[in-house]
């Protein structure tokens, strides 16, 4: 029988998140992480006066990541505790040290703090792929800063902007989620090891009722695993407000993907701008010269997933009973895993997609000059003034020649006509030749080339400087 196509297998495992986020939700990661936290409380408690030796740490730190998986897994299904199962395969490999693995330690000290340094490692990989695809995008806003194209207010023409000043509304979200993600991974703490209710009571039995030396072990613990504090107080668990907190921030980095993808979905339609497609890459089974934005699709379709997904951990904190409950466990393995990974795909997809972008200034150009005549009437209307008309009546007889084009355009499906009705009419007294001049598209921008510039020089760059050792990534897609 197959053991890969005759069960369910995650899409996100097989399609879309790439191998760095799985490893660090991998059980590898998880149980070796568990194993350097028994060391590193052992430790603690060696420092602080317990009967520990370091031969018995030495031989824990042998066996960190040579995991018997097969042993714990025939413990668990005898005693049907996941945490205790490792407890037992960890101390087969150590038999020295098997007395003192876990001692006066919960579940959740194991649980609860791989759980934050799990996040910790997925966050750091979430900014990296994030700082690139801001660069990325500073990039292409750079290169075309310049060029006019048909801005769209409820997706009706309205004035020019300039392709690279667009780029720039989906840069700064971006900037927001990456300034939301370093606060919140900034306040990452460890739970420590706070005992069954939080009140350390086991370890206060273990040292004699010596409060300074409680005081010490969780500052200890969180120095050895690379953080720099733990939550002051907690119950049991690590408050759920955590997880929600995290997820919050992934949302917003879906929430900014799917409005990118929109966009980038929209022009596509235009033929203006489209998403790379590969030489061999098939739009449709049945119609073989369409050009799908599958992956702007695709970023559409994860990043409501992962949006949909931040509920779960808000649900899950606002359901804890107390000191401790366990509705959150089989959640959370789900909720935080799968989020991260849906991300880690999305992130990928929007790296590859801004980094092939393709543009198409001619098609951009006769969009625009097909709407331009009905932007420019107010230059016209100034024009004809300072040649001797009168503004009131020269803005009723543009109100109505712009009327008259436009029904030319949408009732018989002609090109814009307004530029001839006006040179038609004596009121203006401008020439075709004289109205042609005021057609130059980057007359209608404003401050769009100057605003991307300025952007980029005074927000984009220092936060990239800031961040260059993180640049230098590209995407792989799997499909």
């Amino acid at each position: 029988m197959s053991t890969t196509t005759d069960r369910y297998i995650s899409p996100l495992q097989e399609r879309y998140a790439s191998k760095e986020m799985q490893h660090i939700f991998s059980e590898d990661m998880k149980f070796s992480t568990w194993r350097k936290l028994w060391i590193a409380l052992a430790e603690t408690e060696k420092e602080l006066g317990l009967d520990i030796t370091d031969e018995q740490i030495e031989e824990m730190k042998a066996h960190v990541y040579d995991i018997n998986y097969d042993v714990a897994r025939a413990r668990e299904k005898e005693v049907r505790h996941d945490v205790m199962s490792h407890v037992y395969a960890f101390g087969v490999q150590c038999p020295k040290a098997k007395g003192i693995i876990h001692l006066g330690a919960t579940s959740c000290y194991v649980g609860d703090n791989t759980d934050l340094i799990v996040m910790n490692e997925a966050l750091k990989l979430v900014r990296k792929k994030l700082v690139n695809a801001i660069s990325k995008m500073a990039k292409f806003a750079d290169e075309y800063k310049d060029q006019p194209t048909l801005a769209f207010t409820h997706f009706q023409p309205a004035q020019p902007t300039t392709v690279g000043k667009r780029a720039t509304l989906w840069m700064n979200e971006y900037v927001m989620d990456l300034q939301d993600l370093e606060y919140i991974q900034g306040s990452l703490r460890l739970l420590g090891s706070k005992g069954t209710t939080g009140t350390q009571a086991s370890f206060l039995e273990l040292f004699g009722g010596d409060q300074s030396k409680v005081d010490q072990i969780d500052p200890l613990i969180a120095k050895k695993m690379g953080f720099p504090g733990c939550y002051p107080v907690s119950g049991q668990t690590y408050s759920r407000k955590v997880d929600t907190r995290v997820m919050n921030v992934i949302a917003g980095i879906a929430a900014s993907s799917h409005k990118f993808s929109n966009d980038i979905r929209l022009l596509q339609h235009l033929k203006e701008v489209e998403e790379p497609f590969e030489k061999s890459q098939i739009g449709s089974s049945a119609m073989a010269y369409k050009r799908n934005p599958m992956r702007s699709e695709r970023i559409a379709s994860l990043s409501r997933y992962v949006m949909v997904n931040s509920l779960n951990p808000a649900l899950t904190s606002s359901e804890q009973w107390f000191e401790r409950t366990l509705d959150d466990s089989a959640n959370k393995r789900l909720s935080i895993a799968e989020g991260f990974l849906a991300i880690d795909g999305i992130l990928d997809l929007v790296n590859n997609v801004v980094d092939g972008l393709v543009v198409y200034p001619k098609v951009i150009r006769k969009h625009l000059m097909a709407e331009l005549p009905f932007m420019a009437t107010e230059n016209i209307m100034m024009d004809a003034v300072k040649a001797g008309g009168d503004r009131q009546e020269l803005h009723e007889k543009i109100r109505q020649l712009s009327m008259l084009a436009g029904a030319t355009v949408k009732q018989e499906g002609k090109d814009n006509d307004l530029l001839r009705r006006i040179a038609a009419d004596p009121a203006f007294n401008l020439t075709q030749e004289e109205l042609e001049k005021s057609m130059d598209p980057a007359k209608y921008t404003g401050c769009a080339a100057y605003q991307t510039e300025r952007y980029l020089n005074e927000v984009i760059s220092p936060l990239l400087d800031e961040r260059k050792d993180l640049l230098g990534f590209d995407a792989e897609i799997n499909v």
